[in-house]
């Protein structure tokens, strides 16, 4: 799909469908095409095609821009099916104009992307072409190269999103920890100021990355530690993502139930994430120093499976008791936020599916933003909301931690409540950050929101890219106060 900016007047370009959004039920808009209205009965609400003049109106709640990508995902998804290869339209510029451009591409883009692989027939579209003119809906002011910088934000973000939602709606049987190191390594040879190191089983015993293995023990396919880096010769800051990347959980030994094994393939979320974000940074060539560790593997069952009552001995020397064996991506975690620590990060940022108690508390559609600075919690939470994503704030108690305490080893793996368990998951991986990097870590819960049995909002049946646009919004965020 092919996403154009051009200094012309809407009438001076030439395209196969004309896109008008109304903004307001009772604007001027809609006296424009009073009779046409009047006689579909359209007052402004959802979509209406008027095939004769090859026009698409489209309701625009407002200049949010989340009701921007909703709008254009809107459009898009209404003229799929149509024999049409390109549709022109007035930009739309709400509060910032960057913010703006980049908000209609990844409506588009979002409304584009299918996963369809193992369909026997595909429904492609023939839209080939859009055109945004330099008029706008609300005739402001704005430059160039604000549009085609919003654009071209909008574009890396949707395709790192997209490509972040490919693994994981892919199915378990092809997406082993074997082929997410492939990925990696793929990723790597495509972006030159990308380089990526996979370590195998002897080096995770070597590191004494105990609670990583253990998890692995069961499963046919051995595990993968993935450390991808991006260095920009003018780097501002050092930030280190870890992601969870289990290419499928069945719970271990404290086996899930079969309705709840359904969609596990989604629990590489995380480190498909991490994936993301990277690919998006080199793309955009952003000033930092990037690095992500990715701890991919399965949690099976077999005669050699790790067993509640286990006690692990981590990489940082934490002792674990294990009571849950489906507690495992928090194992897999605590060793490789260890090693991301020994990186010297300035910020230092996990993401993961990790409790069913997140999705529980907040909904299906917002992450939890986790840490022990709650000033830096809350300027993450504020980016969040303009980039798309819903987050939520979820504040430590010092009380929980009394939960998570074992009398064998230094902490269990899950509470002794079944209440706020997304807390004491995060408590838990606090157990594993070091002192100097306390305040400089943030722990992502994206359980709710990574996938989806049903299709929402701009986002389609399954993976969501949870993590992606969100992060790297902060990380532009955080080299507008560097400057």
């Amino acid at each position: 799909m092919k996403i154009e900016f051009m200094q012309k007047n809407l009438s001076a370009i030439k395209a196969d469908f004309e896109l008008i959004f109304i903004q307001e039920k009772n604007s001027k808009q809609l006296n424009a095409y009073k009779d046409f209205f009047k006689l579909y009965n359209y007052k402004g609400e959802g979509i209406c095609l008027d095939g004769a003049n090859k026009r698409l109106f489209v309701e625009l709640k407002s200049l949010n821009y989340e009701d921007i990508r909703l709008a254009f995902f809107n459009a898009l998804k209404s003229l799929e099916k149509l024999n049409v290869k390109s549709v022109k339209t007035k930009s739309i510029v709400g509060e910032c104009v960057v913010r703006s451009f980049a908000s209609m591409a990844e409506g588009v883009i979002f409304a584009r992307y299918c996963f369809d692989r193992y369909k026997s027939e595909k429904q492609p579209s023939h839209l080939e072409k859009i055109f945004f003119s330099q008029e706008e809906l609300n005739a402001k002011n704005f430059s160039k190269e604000e549009a085609l910088i919003g654009l071209h934000r909008g574009e890396v973000l949707a395709n790192a999103s997209n490509f972040t939602k490919d693994i994981v709606n892919e199915i378990p049987q092809i997406y082993t920890p074997l082929k997410m190191a492939e990925d990696a390594q793929n990723l790597a040879k495509t972006y030159k100021s990308i380089s990526c190191k996979v370590y195998d089983e002897k080096f995770l015993e070597k590191e004494k990355m105990n609670a990583f293995l253990a998890v692995n023990r069961a499963s046919s396919y051995p595990p993968r530690l993935i450390h991808l880096s991006y260095k920009n010769k003018n780097a501002k800051k050092k930030v280190v993502f870890v992601g969870k990347g289990l290419t499928y959980d069945s719970g271990g030994l404290s086996l899930k139930p079969a309705d709840y094994m359904l969609t596990m393939k989604a629990d590489k979320s995380g480190a498909a994430a991490a994936m993301g974000v990277i690919k998006a940074v080199a793309e955009l060539n952003l000033e930092l120093e990037v690095h992500c560790i990715l701890g991919v593997t399965e949690n099976m069952i077999g005669g050699n499976a790790y067993k509640p009552d286990d006690v692990l001995i981590s990489r940082e020397g934490v002792s674990i008791e294990v009571r849950n064996t489906d507690a495992e991506g928090r194992l897999v975690l605590a060793d490789c936020l260890s090693f991301a620590q020994d990186l010297k990060p300035d910020l230092l940022i996990d993401m993961a599916t990790l409790t069913g108690a997140c999705v529980v508390g907040l909904g299906e559609f917002t992450s939890g933003i986790m840490g022990n600075n709650e000033n830096l919690q809350n300027e993450f939470y504020e980016v969040s909301k303009k980039s798309g994503e819903y987050a939520c704030v979820l504040h430590f108690n010092p009380h929980l931690r009394e939960l998570i305490k074992s009398k064998i080893a230094d902490v269990s793996n899950t509470s002794s409540s079944r209440y706020g368990g997304a807390v004491t998951a995060g408590l838990f991986l606090d157990k594993f950050i070091r002192k100097e990097y306390k305040d400089k870590w943030l722990h992502l819960d994206i359980a709710g929101p990574a996938y989806l049995e049903k299709a929402w909002g701009y986002q389609n049946f399954g993976a969501s890219g949870a993590g992606v646009r969100m992060c790297v919004n902060f990380l532009i965020h955080l080299l507008r106060k560097a400057k």
